[in-house]
């Protein structure tokens, strides 16, 4: 294993390598996946989900533009790979669809359309690390509020059909489900975060719903980001929509011991940036070589801080500069080559390497966009009022 130090060293030494050409119509970036190569030395894709309704495909090592899927009828949420195939690409729609793309074919009709019920608004979702099950959590549609299920095998095969639902769990959360996040290494096991607070782990493999959920945790606010970490895996973090964080362990659940690792109310207050400040959290990533799990936050002028987290409390590691110039949305890390995939409002796609020497010219001036879409999208709260309980 790497010694912490070393990797806190190398997080904060990360220095822009390459940055995108903004397209003809900037746009919000929201979310960023990168594929796995097929074979050592095959090139590698990134997708990215845009506020405009589209998702943009560029290589991975140059972030040349390779190709855009538009007129989706809704608001996307989420990009995701598959593990296996590593062209194909899925995108939850509000209008109630997955739909997956092979990313080496020029043409915009998607090999896959999984299709949810008639009222079904998806907000979030998650391909499981099989790549046999695909998820999506919807927005509350009267009372109502639903995890659907699909089995997702042989989607190249079988080029522009519809699949329809496996299942779907009904009971365990309230409100809109904003999260979905398949367990990295156990492909039954899902984590699910809502507007209600809840934090809820399931086994999928397990005959109903009330078998399947293994343990309920309370953020008390509403869930905003989550994923899983420590070793093969076992802990599960979350953040909240007024920048709070959570963290609890999940090997404990048949112990004496409690399962929160910790718990902080407003991240803003606890981590003390310099002169930066930190305005709102984008994510987490568990850096699996060092055992550790680090949060990225950030500032309205696009400044990135990198926190490191203990069971102790948070602490700053680093400050990114120089790259982007309005609020960060997204990012996806890399551990093969240790690099930083970033987007965020000002519609700038930027590629972070430790020590990297940036080849163009100048920060490009902001680029912030308005977006017809800012109501459905994050909102950070920048009010530092701590929430009481």
């Amino acid at each position: 294993m790497m010694a912490v130090e070393k990797v806190e060293e190398q997080l904060a030494s990360l220095r822009i390598a390459r940055r995108c050409v903004p397209s003809e119509e900037p746009a919000y970036l929201l979310d960023i996946d990168t594929s796995t190569a097929a074979q050592p030395g095959s090139s590698r894709f990134v997708a990215v989900s845009c506020s405009n309704k589209s998702i943009r495909v560029y290589d991975r090592e140059t972030l040349h533009f390779l190709r855009e899927y538009s007129g989706h009828p809704g608001i996307l949420s989420g990009v995701r790979f598959a593990h296996v195939c590593d062209s194909v690409v899925f995108s939850a729609c509000s209008e109630g669809t997955v739909k997956c793309w092979d990313v080496r074919s020029a043409t915009q009709k998607p090999v896959q359309v999984f299709s949810g019920y008639p009222s079904n608004v998806f907000i979030s979702f998650d391909v499981s690390c099989s790549d046999l099950i695909v998820c999506a959590g919807t927005e509350k549609v009267d009372k109502d509020t639903f995890l659907v299920f699909w089995d997702a095998r042989g989607i190249t095969d079988c080029a522009s059909t519809t699949k329809e639902p496996l299942g779907v769990y009904s009971e365990s959360h309230n409100d809109d489900i904003t999260k979905i996040c398949f367990h990295p290494i156990q492909p039954n096991l899902v984590v699910s975060g809502s507007t209600d607070g809840l934090v809820n782990v399931f086994d999928i493999n397990k005959d109903n719903e009330d078998d399947a959920l293994i343990s309920t945790c309370n953020s008390d606010s509403s869930v905003s980001s989550l994923g899983w970490s420590g070793e093969d895996y076992k802990q599960v973090y979350c953040m909240t929509h007024d920048e709070g964080f959570c963290w609890w362990d999940m090997a404990q659940l048949d112990t004496e011991e409690p399962i929160t690792l910790l718990h902080v109310l407003d991240v803003r207050e606890s981590v003390c940036a310099e002169n930066h400040g930190l305005h709102y959290l984008v994510g987490g990533l568990y850096h699996e070589k060092a055992g550790k799990l680090f949060l990225i936050g950030g500032t309205s002028t696009g400044n990135m801080h990198v926190i490191s987290c203990s069971s102790d409390g948070l602490s700053l590691v680093g400050t990114l500069c120089g790259g982007h110039s309005a609020t960060v949305r997204s990012f996806c890390w890399s551990p093969t080559d240790e690099s930083l995939l970033t987007g965020g409002e000002d519609a700038q796609l930027l590629l972070w390497k430790p020590g990297a020497v940036e080849r163009s010219l100048t920060k490009k001036a902001s680029l912030k966009v308005s977006s017809s879409v800012q109501k459905r999208v994050r909102v950070h709260n920048t009010s530092l009022k701590s929430k009481k309980k």
